[in-house]
C-alpha cells in the first residue's frame, strides 16, 4: 500500500497536457477544441496553456472528447457485508474504467449505514484506494426498518450527502412525515424510491406479458400512489426530495405537474429503464430481473423524452453487482440487479444519438446535473465534482465517441458479471480517466 500511495502522490504532482481534444463542460456550455493543462491535481488552463508549463506527460486526444468525470448517483459498492458480490476495489476500478470519478452509494450495506462510524470507515477505505470518490447516503431510519429516525446531523458530519431508504419502502407514512420534517429543518435532501410497499412486491411489470409468463406483477400504481404521498408530504413539510429511478409514463406526468407547482424535487432514471422494455425479459432471462421492473415501450419512450427535455434531471447506472449463484435461479427467485457502471457513458451516448440530443445535453445528465444536485453538500462542493474549469480539481475523462465496443461481461472490471446488455455494440470508449490529477485508468487506442 505504501508503494501505491507513493505512486499516487507522484502522479498528483505530475504535469499533464491533454492535447487537441474537444473539451465539453456542460455546466458552463463550453464546447471547443482546446488543450487542457493539469498540475498538482488541478486544472491549470484550458485553451491558452502558459508558456512556462512543461508537462511530464502528454496525452494526445485528437478526435476525443475531454469532459468532467462522470457523477453516478446510484452505485452499490457491495462493501461492507456483500463482498461475494463486489468489493470497493473492484467496483471503484470499474467506475474509473467507465469514466466515473464520483459515485453515490445507498445505505443498504450490511451493516446499514446508520451510524457515523460506519460512514467514516467506508469513506476512509475508499480514499485509500485512490480511485473514484465515494459519497454515501445515510439511512433514513435505523436499520432501514422504518421505525426510528437516524441522527441525520451526525451522519451529515460524517460525510453523508443525503438520506435514503434505498429500495426498502416506508410502510408508516407518519414516520416518513417526521423524517421529511427533520430533513427540512436542516436543509437535507431525502432520496426516495417511489414504490408503495404492498403493490410493489412483484417481479415484473403488470400487464399481458407478466400474466402470460405467470409472473407476479408490479402495477404502475405502485409508483404513482407513492409519488402522490411524497408530493403531499413535501407540501406539508417543505422538504427537498430526490426521486430515485422513475420507471413509468404516468410517473413522469406527475413529476411534471409537481414541478409546475414549484415543489423542490429532482429525479433520475436508470440506463435499464431508458433502453429496455419488458420484452427484454425474453425467456425468463434473470439478467433482466431488475428493480424497478422493466415496463412497456410507452413508458420507456416517455422516460427518454423526459430526460431529453429536463423533466428528469439525471441518468444513473443503478449498478448492482449480483453473485452468479443468485442469478442462476428461476426468474422470480433471482436477485434483482445488474452490472452497469462501465456501460453508463456508452448507454448515455446511445440514447443521445437515438434521440437526437446534443452531446452537451447528453453529458450534462452525467456531470453537471448530478453535481448540481450534490452541490449543497460541502464535501461534494470541495471536490469540484462534475466541473472542468481552470483552477478546479482535475477529475476528468477522455473518451473516443466514435469508437465502438461490444459488451462482454468477462471483460468488465466489476466483480458482477450480469448485464442485459451483453452482446450489445455500443459507442464511446474511455481512453483515460483522471482523478485529482492522477491517471486512475488508461486504455490503449484500438
Amino acid at each position: 500500500m505504501d508503494g501505491k500511495r507513493a505512486s499516487v502522490r507522484e502522479g498528483t504532482n505530475m504535469k499533464i497536457l491533454i492535447q487537441g481534444g474537444r473539451v465539453i463542460e456542460p455546466a458552463s456550455g463550453f464546447d471547443a477544441v482546446a488543450d487542457v493543462a493539469v498540475a498538482a491535481g488541478r486544472v491549470v488552463a484550458i485553451g491558452q496553456v502558459p508558456a512556462d508549463f512543461v508537462p511530464n506527460r502528454v496525452v494526445p486526444s485528437s478526435g476525443c472528447v475531454v469532459a468532467p468525470g462522470l457523477v453516478d448517483l446510484a452505485v452499490r459498492l457491495r462493501e461492507p457485508g456483500h463482498e461475494h458480490e463486489g468489493m470497493l476495489a473492484s467496483e471503484l476500478s470499474a467506475a474509473v474504467a467507465g469514466g466515473v470519478t464520483s459515485v453515490v452509494c445507498p445505505p443498504d450495506t450490511d451493516p446499514v449505514l446508520d451510524e457515523p462510524g460506519l460512514v467514516e470507515m467506508l469513506r476512509m477505505r475508499a480514499e485509500k484506494l485512490h480511485q473514484a470518490r465515494v459519497f454515501p447516503l445515510g439511512a433514513l431510519t435505523r436499520g432501514l426498518q422504518g421505525e426510528v429516525l437516524t441522527e441525520m446531523v451526525q451522519l451529515t458530519e460524517a460525510g453523508c450527502v443525503g438520506f435514503s431508504q434505498a429500495d426498502v419502502p416506508l410502510a408508516n407514512t407518519q414516520v416518513l412525515q417526521r423524517a421529511m420534517q427533520y430533513a427540512s429543518t436542516f436543509g437535507y435532501t431525502v432520496w426516495l424510491r417511489p414504490q408503495e410497499l404492498h403493490l410493489g412486491r412483484g417481479v415484473a411489470a403488470s400487464g399481458a406479458l407478466a400474466t402470460r409468463m405467470g409472473l407476479a406483477g408490479v402495477p404502475v400504481a405502485a409508483e404513482t400512489i407513492a409519488l402522490h404521498a411524497i408530493f403531499e408530504l413535501m407540501k406539508a413539510t417543505g422538504a427537498r426530495v430526490h426521486l430515485c429511478r422513475l420507471s413509468s409514463a404516468a410517473g413522469v406526468e406527475l413529476v411534471r405537474q409537481a414541478r409546475r407547482e414549484g415543489l423542490p424535487l429532482t429525479c433520475d432514471v436508470s440506463v435499464h429503464s431508458l433502453h429496455l422494455t419488458e420484452n427484454d425479459i425474453g425467456f425468463f432471462d434473470s439478467r433482466a430481473r431488475l428493480n424497478p421492473p422493466l415496463r412497456q415501450q410507452r413508458d420507456r419512450d416517455a422516460l427518454r423524452a423526459a430526460l431529453a427535455d429536463g423533466t428528469i434531471d439525471v441518468l444513473v447506472s443503478d449498478h448492482t453487482p449480483v453473485a452468479a449463484d443468485a442469478k442462476a435461479l428461476p426468474f422470480a427467485e433471482a436477485e434483482p440487479g445488474a452490472t452497469s457502471l462501465e456501460l453508463l457513458l456508452s448507454l448515455a451516448l446511445k440514447w443521445g444519438q437515438d434521440s437526437g440530443v446534443a452531446l452537451l445535453r447528453t453529458l450534462d445528465v452525467l456531470t453537471g446535473a448530478p453535481a448540481r444536485l450534490l452541490g449543497g453538500h460541502p464535501g461534494a462542493a470541495q471536490s469540484g465534482a462534475g466541473r472542468l474549469v481552470p483552477g478546479g480539481v482535475a477529475d476528468l475523462v477522455v473518451f473516443d465517441p466514435a469508437a465502438e465496443w461490444v459488451v462482454q461481461p468477462q471483460a468488465l472490471r466489476s466483480q458482477g458479471r450480469h448485464t442485459p446488455f451483453e452482446g450489445y455494440a455500443l459507442p464511446g470508449r474511455v481512453r483515460c480517466t483522471l482523478v485529482a490529477g492522477h491517471v486512475a485508468h488508461e486504455s490503449a487506442p484500438s
